[in-house]
């Protein structure tokens, strides 16, 4: 019987080790076998709200998805979100519970290795395979004494491990040769063997690498993964850049030093009418339809960056030439007209100065809010279904505006009103995110900016289709039965 797990870890970050378990659970999950995604450690600002109000990482919530389960704070148990280059907040079992100084990182395994246990074994016990994933690399000598999230974890629960490595970087069998043989010789006989992904081109002209590798490393390759085009699969955490790109509308996001949840853009990359701009610093907010400001983990510090980018004038000039602007989160909170932050949640304690477009004020308290809600939005004369989740620590007072933007039900069916419209109709802020997942609110935004009807696919029901897809390749790329021989030690 199947009843163990199976680790897969990168040669470096972005190895596309996200992307693999999500496919590998959907392969499985179409098999009948009962399969949960686990990541011990996560270090990400992308992250999900399950239905008990804890947060996770968001490459957990597709991989989730990928399995038809429920999200539950099993899938990711810790989870850390950097506030700034030196701290990040540590969350444990869905709920914060500290914030980590960079030097004190290794601090980690004390604080939280019982939970990540506890939390693999709940697991263990109810699925027959347990797919886990690892964190950036574990050829990381200087952090290996107090590893939690690849070789640390592998040894803790005596787990396979198969090393994934990007060969679209260049440099695959060095990245691969050299990880392996920074392992220590316990880790090394963990490792069962490898797999190449993102591959473009002829098979043939690798076989002869393949052959060497096998040959000098006596462990397998499991398959080489060709290079997906276009597919339309939330990135754990780095802003990505490919899409359609379609003319009628622009669309510009401003790239915030502590940009959270990028993954809410998702639907408009992919939208055959819609442009999708990521702004870097130094180049400016102009020439677009629609300018939304996405969340942020340093709300406060995204205010002085708008300023100090001229992003400000262009956001104000934008809308007196009649354009609209969208705020998420923390970006709605930077429309309105001051953030507070007494003590000191996101960064040091003090108060910042909005954009001042939008009648409210926010302040930033400890407890986060944690939320998956549905209920009806109001744009103008258009109204219809909506569903998101929130994820924050600012409560903003809104009662100096006329307008809401959506009236809705949180998982404990608490009735609120959320957001604003402002009195020109040319602003929208929410706290919700993931509202452009769903059909009648991305048609609604998009008809709104552009003054005609635009009809939008339902994201839920691309993700499965391309959950699909990727689940397809690998089952023809893969060695399937070999990685599903290891679990069943």
């Amino acid at each position: 019987m199947l009843n163990d797990g199976l680790m897969i870890q990168g040669t470096t970050s972005d190895a596309g080790k996200s992307i693999l378990v999500a496919g590998l659970c959907r392969v499985l999950y179409r098999q009948g076998i009962a399969v949960a995604p686990f990541k011990p450690q996560n270090m990400a600002l992308n992250s999900a709200v399950t239905p008990c109000g804890g947060e996770i990482g968001r490459a957990q919530a597709l991989q989730a998805a990928a399995c038809h389960l429920p999200l539950s704070t099993d899938f990711n148990p810790v989870l850390l979100k950097p506030s700034s280059d030196q701290t990040s907040q540590v969350i444990i079992h869905g709920q914060a519970v500290s914030q980590l100084e960079a030097s004190r990182f290794g601090s980690i395994k004390e604080l939280a290795f019982d939970k990540v246990l506890e939390s693999y074994y709940r697991l263990q016990a109810q699925y027959d395979v347990v797919l886990v994933e690892g964190a950036g690399s574990p050829a990381e000598v200087n952090l290996r004494a107090r590893d939690i999230a690849n070789m640390g974890f592998a040894e803790a629960v005596n787990c396979p491990v198969v090393l994934v490595s990007d060969i679209d970087r260049g440099g695959v069998f060095a990245h691969l040769v050299g990880t392996y043989d920074l392992l220590s010789k316990n880790e090394q006989a963990l490792t069962k063997g490898f797999i190449i992904n993102k591959f473009r081109g002829a098979l043939s002209l690798l076989q002869s690498g393949l052959d060497w590798l096998e040959n000098y490393r006596q462990k397998p390759i499991f398959g080489v993964v060709p290079f997906i085009p276009e597919l339309k699969l939330e990135a754990e955490d780095a802003v990505a850049t490919e899409q359609n790109r379609g003319h009628r509308i622009v669309i510009k996001v401003p790239v915030f030093n502590r940009i959270s949840n990028h993954t809410d853009f998702d639907p408009l990359r992919w939208h055959p009418d819609v442009d999708l701009q990521f702004v870097a610093r130094g180049q400016p907010l102009t020439n677009a339809d629609l300018i939304i400001l996405p969340g942020s983990k340093n709300v406060r510090a995204e205010a002085k960056l708008l300023v100090e980018q001229g992003w400000d004038r262009d956001i104000k000039r934008h809308l007196r030439f009649g354009g609209k602007v969208v705020g998420i989160c923390g970006g709605f909170q930077l429309l309105g007209q001051t953030i507070n932050d007494p003590d000191g949640v996101e960064s040091s304690a003090g108060n910042s100065k909005g954009l001042e477009l939008l009648a409210i004020d926010t302040v930033l308290k400890p407890q986060k809010q944690l939320k998956q809600v549905n209920g009806q939005f109001q744009l103008g004369s258009v109204s219809g279904s909506i569903s998101g989740y929130e994820i924050h620590c600012g409560i903003t007072d809104t009662t100096r505006e006329s307008n809401y933007f959506a009236t809705i039900h949180d998982q404990n069916g608490t009735e609120y009103q959320d957001g604003v419209v402002s009195d020109c109709q040319q602003i929208i802020g929410t706290y919700l995110h993931g509202l452009f997942e769903h059909s009648a609110t991305l048609s609604a935004i998009l008809s709104w900016v552009d003054g005609t009807s635009i009809v939008a696919q339902d994201w839920q029901t691309i993700r499965e289709q391309e959950l699909d897809r990727l689940a397809d390749c690998l089952q023809t790329h893969l060695n399937i039965d070999a990685l599903m021989a290891l679990t069943a030690r």
